[in-house]
């Protein structure tokens, strides 16, 4: 190789380093920018993990303090005082209700699973329990009219608490002593899918019990 070749050489890589320290200089900190934020949003994710999981923990613990309490009363009032959003207001309440229960204060009961029962906001397994749980616990304090709507409500296709509320719909025709209507509503509830063996027992029962052939009962 001359001399001449040789210098041309050492010129040309002179001058792609420094084309490429000019474009370090440029566009460099693009590259910095993306390793900070993908470091950063790494980290970042990381810590509020780790503040949901402390934020739990301390929900949780708050709640079981609560219902360590000896005396119900106090444990209904320990209950209130837990702070808690999105579905766990929905877990404060029924646990408050069933503390009102316990208590046999079923009016309060029902006057706390009210507002729940008509949430839109939060999943049906929530709303409809309370609902179910509002017709079960309600006696007196919910009207026959209310108790039929709940009841045509929780008996919607699809909805999680069917089978319960067709079965109760048809005690509520044979307490009201429309024997026949009840005989077909309890027919029609056998004929739903997924029925557990207890239902399926208590609604042949009561099949047997209003008169109904016990053929059609088993069938």
């Amino acid at each position: 190789m001359s001399e001449s070749d040789s210098f041309i050489d050492e010129v040309n890589e002179e001058v792609r380093r420094e084309r490429l320290y000019r474009t370090f200089r440029k566009y460099g900190w693009i590259g910095i920018a993306a390793v900070v934020l993908i470091v950063g949003g790494a980290a970042f994710n990381e810590y509020r993990k780790a503040a949901a999981t402390s934020a739990a923990e301390d929900l949780g613990d708050s709640i079981l303090t609560a219902l360590e309490q000896p005396q119900v009363e106090d444990r209904i009032e320990a209950l209130g005082t837990v702070a808690a959003d999105g579905e766990m207001t929905a877990v404060l309440d029924l646990l408050v209700a069933a503390e009102q229960m316990a208590a046999e204060d079923p009016a309060g009961a029902v006057a706390k699973l009210t507002p729940l029962a008509s949430r839109s906001d939060l999943p049906l397994a929530y709303t409809d329990l309370a609902a179910y749980k509002i017709v079960m616990i309600g006696g007196e304090s919910v009207s026959p009219e209310l108790r039929a709507q709940l009841l045509d409500r929780l008996a919607t296709a699809g909805a999680p608490y069917r089978p319960l509320a067709l079965e109760l719909q048809a005690l509520d025709l044979a307490a009201a002593g429309e024997t026949e209507a009840a005989i077909e509503a309890a027919r029609a509830l056998l004929e739903e899918p997924g029925l557990t063996q207890g239902l399926l027992q208590r609604v042949s029962q009561l099949m047997l019990a209003l008169g109904a052939d016990a053929s059609l009962a088993d069938g």
